[in-house]
Order: C-alpha cells, then sequence, then structure tokens
C-alpha cells in the first residue's frame, strides 16, 4: 500500500507538534508520560521556592515540585510530584526549606511512620515553612541594629556635649596641660638619670648595706632559733609564780600582818620609835656638853656632882 505524500507530511506535523509540547512541558519539568503520584500542598508563602525544585525524604531526592499557582485566597497550591514507591501518610509534612546559599530552597517530606493512613494522588500534606540562612539571620540581627542605633544616637549625643564642652578656651588648656606634662616628663627624666648616677656612685656603699643586713638577718636567725630553743614557757611560769608569791606579802603588809606589817601599820609603834629617837638625842647632847656626869675619874674619891637637868631640855613632857 502506498502512502500519499500528504498523508506523510499530516503526520510528520502532528508528531512535530506533540514533540513541541512534549519538549515544552518537559522544559517546564512535566513529563506526559509521567505516571507518578501527584501530592498537593497549600501555603502562606513559599520564600522563593521555584518549580523543579527538589522534593527530599530523609535527604533523599523522591519527586520534584510541578507547578506553584495562586488560589483565590491569596494562598498558594504547590503540586509535588512524588516517584517514589515509598508509602507517605496523610499526617506527614511537607516543609520547606533552604539547601543552602547556592543551593535554593527545597521542600522536604516529615513521614508520620506511624500512621496507616498512606496518601493517594490527589492528597494533600500539611504545610510548613523553616526559615532560611538569611532570614534566620536577619531576625538575629534585627534587635542588634535596633541596639546599633540606639548606640549611635548615644554616642551622637556624646560627641555634641564634648563639642560643647571642648571650647576655646577648654582646647587651650588641654594644650597647656599637655605642654606642662610634657615638661615634667622631661624633669621626671633628667631626675632619673641623676639617681642612676648617685646609684651608680654609690654602688659599692650600698653593697655594703646590704651585706650587713643580710648579717643581721641572719644574727637574728640565729637569736630567733635560740630563743625558740629556749624554754620560755618555763621561765614565764616561775616569774608568774614569783610575782603571785610577792602580791601575796604585799597583800600581807597592807593587812598589817606580820613583823613588817605591823611596822608599817602600827602608828604607836612609830610615835614611840619617834620618841625614842628624840630622848637619845638629848642624851647624846647630854653626854656632849657634861661628860663629867657619866665619866667621874677620881683618884682621892671625889663626890659625885647632883644631875643638873639641862637648860635647853627640848623634850615635851
Amino acid at each position: 500500500m502506498k502512502i500519499s505524500r500528504e498523508i506523510k507530511t499530516a503526520v510528520l506535523v502532528i508528531m512535530s507538534i506533540f514533540m513541541f509540547l512534549w519538549g515544552y512541558n518537559f522544559l517546564k519539568g512535566k513529563n506526559l508520560f509521567d505516571a507518578s503520584n501527584k501530592l498537593y500542598v497549600v501555603y502562606e508563602n513559599v520564600a522563593g521556592l521555584a518549580t523543579s525544585a527538589p522534593v527530599t525524604l530523609n535527604g533523599l531526592t523522591i519527586g520534584k515540585v510541578n507547578s506553584i499557582t495562586i488560589n483565590p485566597d491569596g494562598k498558594l497550591l504547590v503540586e509535588l510530584h512524588i516517584t517514589t514507591d515509598f508509602p507517605i501518610s496523610k499526617s506527614s509534612i511537607a516543609e520547606i526549606y533552604d539547601s543552602g546559599i547556592v543551593g535554593g530552597r527545597q521542600i522536604a517530606i516529615k513521614p508520620n511512620l506511624s500512621d496507616k493512613n498512606y496518601t493517594v494522588s490527589g492528597d494533600y500534606l500539611q504545610a510548613s515553612s523553616k526559615l532560611g540562612l538569611t532570614d534566620a539571620l536577619a531576625q538575629q540581627l534585627e534587635p542588634l541594629q535596633a541596639k546599633i542605633q540606639e548606640l549611635l544616637e548615644n554616642a551622637d549625643v556624646l560627641f555634641t556635649n564634648v563639642n560643647d564642652v571642648l571650647d576655646t578656651k577648654t582646647r587651650q588648656n588641654l594644650k597647656n596641660s599637655i605642654a606642662s606634662l610634657d615638661t615634667t616628663l622631661a624633669e621626671f627624666s633628667v631626675a632619673s638619670k641623676n639617681i642612676n648616677e648617685l646609684i651608680a656612685v654609690n654602688k659599692t656603699n650600698l653593697n655594703s648595706i646590704v651585706s650587713n643586713f643580710d648579717k643581721t638577718a641572719s644574727n637574728f636567725a640565729v637569736i630567733s632559733d635560740s630563743l625558740a630553743k629556749a624554754n620560755l614557757g618555763q621561765t614565764v611560769k616561775n616569774l608568774e609564780k614569783t610575782l603571785a608569791e610577792v602580791d601575796k606579802i604585799m597583800t600581807a603588809l597592807e593587812q598589817g600582818k606580820g613583823t613588817m606589817g605591823k611596822l608599817i601599820k602600827d602608828e604607836t609603834l612609830y610615835t614611840n620609835f619617834s620618841k625614842t629617837s628624840k630622848e637619845l638625842e638629848l642624851l647624846l647632847q647630854d653626854v656632849r656638853l657634861h661628860p663629867t656626869r657619866y665619866v667621874n675619874v677620881s683618884l682621892f674619891g671625889k663626890k659625885n656632882k647632883p644631875y643638873m637637868t639641862p637648860i635647853n631640855d627640848t623634850i615635851k613632857k
């Protein structure tokens, strides 16, 4: 059977149109011969998710995003083509996440393995979205930005106040103070140099002083050892015992006990001693004035002269 040229041309045109449509849909991520399951997810915001983005499960690619359309309520409907036979429960979560700085946004299926109610083509999954690296960084930098802004405002106020304080007169005074400080530092440098020269000149004397101090410290250490070895405790105890005995003696004297106590406390005895002393003084005076009354040596037996009371008798009767 001979096929006409027109039929061949028609078949070729139809095949060309079909190949064009298939290629166009393939480039858009659609495959006309694909028999994969289609699952849907509704998001408030896809955060930069694009068609043909991978769909992963535990890091393994199990499909791709087929299309993203806008519903009448403004929400976004995402169609997923799942190519795996692994059963996915209806309570699983489809989470949008950032695969990296260059990789872009993807969808990760978080399966609920305890749920045995598995999805079929056309079912909906629960939606979730995880902040990307840039979004998370921006969210953390937002409070820091507010603090930096507040810090800059405070710094601006501070610099304004500093400019108000550092007027022309204050700046001149500050310059004068710095000049005075330079002069002081120069004088201090000269003084330091003189001290160094003084130390260099008297280095021998200083060494001698240090040596003497070392010897003194050594002697003190020897004395300290001797004191440590001495029985100071027993000595202190003996001293305390002696002081206690002395205290008892002093107490007895104050109370008039014993001979010394009576001598100290008995006023009558003192009066008698005083009177006896006075009489002894008069007796010695009389002996000096009239010795013949007491010493009479006579070869011829003269009579003793009668006793005459002295004129200057000062004894009070």
